[in-house]
């Protein structure tokens, strides 16, 4: 789109500053990111196309961040914290109210930009710590969100047991006819499959509890402070919806403690990293014993398993039906996707016992 046309978007929201300019900004894969500068050369605005292939009921979406970003807000206020602007997100309205403005076509949102604020793409032991508290916090200022208030903007996001009925009617379908290269992996996913879908079955004994989760814990969602490098901000709300704890922390192990790339081919490089584990849950314990019961407490090491195995289980789903979710780059994208998960799901098997006591010896 031309720079007028985002103009004219801009238009239809509530903005105290014209602006000037609209360019791309950032490297999310779901939503077009667009960075505002205004006629004064300020970067001022966050102008976002909303992906409503992925994300269907907008409505909802909507709904859910301004119910969560008003519920932090009420927080910090309460509580008299300094320079709230850049500790929550801001959303305008549109000039019809909306917390969004569709064009015909597409969905779009805008929020204030954070100043002097900066992400990260790679972890190391401090930024762990500090995402750790940031997530950490982040589920505490929302732990008192009864349960019901919040939709779920993709449905069965992080359940296992439908992640499992969609891997095993993939199985018996066997659409692109890959099933015979990867039966050693089927066969090692199933052995697992029960013993990883106990967050379901303790939900339905009322031992766990569904929580407001943030779903996408990687540390690039997380702005920090460009001076001393400490969090600032939970970013990327679209997949704040019910869930067990286990998610939050689960995600963050799987991305930011594997010493090697998501689609390694080199199995020899996917390892957990015991240290980015640790710091992190010193971070994450920091506030989060505050409202986690001990079950949860007890468990959170198994989210890190319990979301690599997850991972593997969609990435091998989408190998087997041909390749019809996730984008790939080469033909067997996905089958090395779904190896180097599974190495890590092996690591963090290996260290499950350090991993336990630690927790334990932290809580």
């Amino acid at each position: 789109m031309k720079n007028e046309n985002y103009l004219q978007i801009l238009s239809k929201f509530v903005l105290s500053d014209k602006p000037a300019k609209a360019e791309e900004f950032g490297n999310g894969h779901i939503n077009d990111t667009l960075k505002v500068t205004t006629d004064r050369g300020e970067a001022k605005y966050i102008l976002q196309r909303i992906n409503h292939a992925i994300f269907t009921n907008v409505e909802m979406l909507q709904q859910n961040i301004l119910t969560v970003t008003t519920h932090i807000r009420r927080k910090l206020e309460a509580h008299g914290t300094q320079d709230i602007d850049r500790k929550t997100l801001t959303f305008l309205p549109a000039t019809d109210g909306r917390p969004y403005y569709f064009d015909g076509e597409n969905y779009w949102r805008v929020c204030l930009m954070i100043p002097r604020s900066r992400s990260y793409d790679e972890v190391n032991e401090k930024l762990a710590f500090e995402a750790g508290k940031a997530f950490g916090d982040f589920q505490l200022m929302l732990a008192d969100i009864p349960e019901g208030t919040l939709g779920e903007t993709i449905p069965n996001f992080h359940n296992m047991e439908f992640r499992l009925q969609q891997f095993r009617d993939a199985v018996k379908a066997n659409p692109a006819e890959r099933l015979e290269s990867v039966e050693e992996l089927v066969e090692a996913i199933e052995k697992r499959a029960a013993a990883m879908c106990i967050q379901e079955d303790l939900y339905r004994e009322g031992k766990l509890k569904k929580r407001t989760n943030h779903c996408d814990t990687k540390v690039n969602n997380i702005l920090f402070d460009e001076q001393d490098g400490n969090a600032l901000c939970v970013i990327d709300l679209d997949t704040v919806m019910p869930g067990f704890v286990l998610s939050d922390i689960g995600d963050f192990i799987r991305t930011g403690a594997n010493t090697g790339a998501e689609d390694d081919v080199n199995l020899d490089n996917v390892h957990v990293n015991i240290d980015i584990f640790k710091a992190y849950t010193r971070g994450y314990m920091e506030t989060a014993k505050q409202f986690l019961t001990p079950l949860e407490i007890k468990l959170l090491p198994y989210g890190g398993r319990l979301l690599t195995y997850m991972q593997t289980v969609r990435f091998l789903t989408d190998y087997i039906n041909g390749d019809t979710y996730y984008k790939i780059h080469y033909p067997e994208h996905n089958l090395v996707r779904s190896k180097a998960q599974f190495k890590l799901l092996q690591s963090l098997e290996e260290h499950a016992e350090e991993m336990d006591e630690f927790v334990n010896e932290n809580s």
